[in-house]
């Protein structure tokens, strides 16, 4: 789920000298609008050990006038905090109306904390996130505007930094023992991480993960962050009209999709005997889920013309006609419209012993809806923890879920648009709006990548397949989809 915070993302000592000044002028100017709000703001800020919470919360208070900000570390209780309950110590710090108070680690460090050690066990965990995203409800319906900012390293560089710490005599201070031993556990610290991060992003107080590595990078995305909140809450529309993207600002951002090798391929005599293999794979594999009863969903995300209906095609030739449906998620009807979005994925629910294909799917609320400015912000950013919440029951209820995003460059998408055009059975294929959504794509990039990172779960993972190459994309759905559909079975 942090994978899109691993990218390394980097940002030169030139352009962030440029792109702060006017960062720091915008974010006094909302700090002035905000005295005369009725509601105050919340920051917090958590993170892994060596991501830089400290250097977050510093550059804050000296871009942003420091009179209107207060700051809380919240550490090990005193005396006085150990002889109330928990959250006292957090209602005793709560800003003022037109205020902004800063929580370093917040209401999640002492919970994440005692998990990772073994003082809380999966049940306590919970119950301790519930509370916190009650206590974050209570405050957002008084007016509250919460800000969640987490900021995360890989394990490679949480180590360099901690070493490079530890050499210096001015910094030497900063690492501990207890750090070294966090930097032990980081795996199991980062699946804790996960599962809060997933559980207490809501509407109301979404988080934002940012890629600790660079500290330019990190500064100025988590301040620009805290001007985006605000603004928007001061008056900034929340929805927008088509074609007004909420991120038509991007200029090529770094994403999880970069990682892909689109240079993979396959030959024409390898397509031809893997093909046959793993589709006799997949109909022995449809017999056995109709003998033992289990419904499977295989959903397909990705650019227009990446071969989602062509993978599709592959995987049912191997099935039973009887056993399987295809589902292709367009716009939303009218009855659609009128009720949760949700809805009409829930009523489209295969029956135990068959598979469902969706060319599209309930993704469509956190990629076209948002990218277009057809979902309010606070609905997308709800979406993600409705999808895990929706996408965890069907898994719990036994339903194999499998979800494939095929991704190609904008190159090929391009020759694959002309290619259309120039063949008459494939010109329903091809509409102005394909060549319109191109000038959206680094928009439509950020949406993904912030998918993939918020709803890749430990239950409903995320496959993702370079299909730059048909051939090689077809043969990699089949092998995955048979070899998670066997591994449930």
């Amino acid at each position: 789920m942090l994978e899109t915070a691993e990218l390394g993302q980097s940002l030169s000592k030139e352009a962030f000298g440029k792109q702060s000044k006017a960062l720091r002028v915008e974010l006094l100017k909302v700090q002035r609008e905000l005295l005369g709000a009725d509601w105050p703001v919340i920051i917090v800020i958590g993170g892994v050990g060596a991501a830089g919470k400290g250097e977050v919360m510093n550059r804050l208070f000296d871009w942003m006038d420091a009179k209107g900000l207060t700051s809380h570390v919240v550490d090990a209780p005193t005396q006085d905090e150990r002889e109330r309950p928990e959250y006292w110590r957090y209602w005793m710090g709560l800003p003022p109306k037109g205020m902004i108070g800063i929580f370093l680690g917040g209401w999640y460090a002492p919970a994440i904390g005692a998990h990772v050690s073994g003082e809380l066990d999966d049940d306590a965990f919970g119950m301790a996130l519930r509370r916190a995203t009650m206590f974050e409800r209570d405050l957002a319906d008084d007016g509250a505007l919460i800000i969640k900012i987490w900021l995360h390293v890989s394990k490679r560089v949480q180590k360099r930094r901690l070493v490079k710490l530890g050499r210096s005599a001015a910094t030497r201070w900063r690492v501990t023992k207890d750090d070294w031993a966090r930097h032990a556990r980081y795996d199991v610290y980062r699946k804790t991480c996960e599962r809060a991060l997933r559980e207490t992003s809501t509407g109301s107080a979404p988080w934002t993960v940012i890629d600790g590595g660079n500290a330019r990078f990190r500064d100025l995305s988590a301040a620009r962050t805290v001007l985006e909140r605000i603004r928007e809450r001061l008056g900034a529309p929340v929805r927008r009209e088509r074609g007004h993207a909420e991120s038509t600002d991007l200029a090529n951002p770094v994403t999880i999709l970069d990682s892909l090798d689109l240079t993979r391929k396959a030959s024409d005599a390898d397509y031809a005997k893997e093909l046959e293999h793993w589709q006799g794979e997949m109909h022995e594999l449809g017999q056995s889920v109709k003998k033992k009863a289990r419904a499977v969903i295989v959903l397909f995300e990705g650019w227009d013309a990446s071969g989602k209906g062509g993978a599709i095609r592959r995987v049912t030739q191997a099935l039973d006609a009887r056993q399987f449906r295809v589902i292709p998620i367009s716009a939303p009807t009218d009855e659609e419209l009128a009720r949760h979005y949700l809805w009409r994925f829930w009523r489209q629910l295969g029956r135990s012993g068959r598979f469902t294909f969706y060319d599209r799917s309930w993704y469509g609320r956190v990629l076209v809806e948002r990218v277009e400015g057809l979902a309010s912000v606070r609905a997308w950013q709800r979406a993600y923890k409705e999808i895990n919440d929706f996408e965890e029951q069907l898994v719990e209820d036994g339903i194999i879920l499998l979800k494939f995003w095929l991704h190609i460059s904008r190159a090929e998408q391009l020759r694959r648009f002309k290619a259309r055009e120039r063949e008459p059975w494939k010109n329903y294929k091809i509409s102005d709006d394909d060549y319109r959504n191109r000038t959206l794509t680094n928009a439509y990039e950020a949406a993904a990548s912030d998918m993939v990172g918020r709803t890749s779960t430990e239950y409903a993972p995320w496959v993702l397949i370079e299909a730059e190459d048909k051939h090689f994309a077809r043969i990699k759905v089949l092998r995955e989809a048979c070899k998670r559909i066997a591994a449930k079975l």
